[in-house]
């Protein structure tokens, strides 16, 4: 009987969501969240959904500046260890990005181990800004190296995080926050108060900041003044910056 080999998964990149814009001139990329150990495919459906809302908010916002968002669809439902196929999926989506629409900046926008994965990938040339909602961190261990961070040198870094997440640990987001401001100013981080993983509670205060900070670092319209603040503060006041309720973006 003939052996028929398994063909190699590849990543892709979903459709631009609203209308694609005439002349791109700056791409987000939407990476779901994961899980730390699974060799699966993620459902498309079931993948997506947590980055769907911030897609069709940001997209709307970017369509006047020539903004396409794409969702990045793994090849594996799992972070799987060294192998980091999110990270490696992300860096791949990068190099799409660029493919499709030439020389333009690009963010990265994460969702738990998509914000681990956007943080990873942050080093690609095309990225200017990363963006990490509740990202998904591992526990610090001593005999293991931590988190990198010199990557993120030169690119704009948000952090946005739940301060009652059960999932994700804030205080790993805050640390490792703390040492990438150490070699980049251009790194801020929110607390959003009693807020857990999903948050879902803020959830039109994160959407806002989320579009205040992508608006800002892809086509420099002005951040927000508590944006401006967090950036400018000295730690640890820039990296526990609390989200307001009720809070918009300045130029709306």
């Amino acid at each position: 009987m003939a052996q028929h080999a398994t063909p190699d998964r590849t990543a892709r990149l979903g459709r631009a969501l609203g209308p694609e814009p005439t002349a791109v001139s700056g791409v987000v990329l939407l990476l779901p969240g994961g899980d730390e150990v699974s060799s699966r495919r993620p459902s498309p459906l079931l993948a997506t959904a947590s980055v769907r809302a911030l897609g069709r908010r940001l997209a709307r916002a970017g369509r006047e500046e020539g903004l396409a968002t794409h969702v990045v669809h793994y090849r594996y439902r799992g972070w799987n260890g060294s192998a980091a196929h999110l990270a490696h999926d992300a860096s791949w989506a990068a190099d799409e990005a660029v493919r499709l629409y030439g020389d333009v900046p690009v963010c990265l926008a994460g969702i738990g181990m998509g914000g681990r994965a956007a943080l990873h990938a942050g080093g690609h040339e095309a990225v200017n800004s990363v963006l990490a909602l509740a990202p998904w961190l591992p526990e610090e261990d001593m005999a293991a190296p931590p988190e990198p961070v010199k990557q993120l040198a030169g690119r704009r870094v948000m952090i946005v995080h739940g301060t009652h997440d059960a999932v994700s640990d804030p205080e790993l987001s805050f640390r490792l926050a703390a040492r990438a401001k150490k070699a980049n100013r251009d790194v801020c981080r929110f607390e959003v108060h009693t807020d857990g993983h999903g948050l879902h509670q803020y959830r039109d205060e994160v959407l806002a900041l989320a579009e205040d900070f992508v608006m800002g670092a892809l086509f420099g319209c002005a951040f927000s003044r508590p944006v401006q603040d967090a950036f400018a503060a000295p730690p640890p006041l820039g990296l526990r910056m609390p989200l307001a309720a009720g809070f918009s973006p300045s130029r709306r």
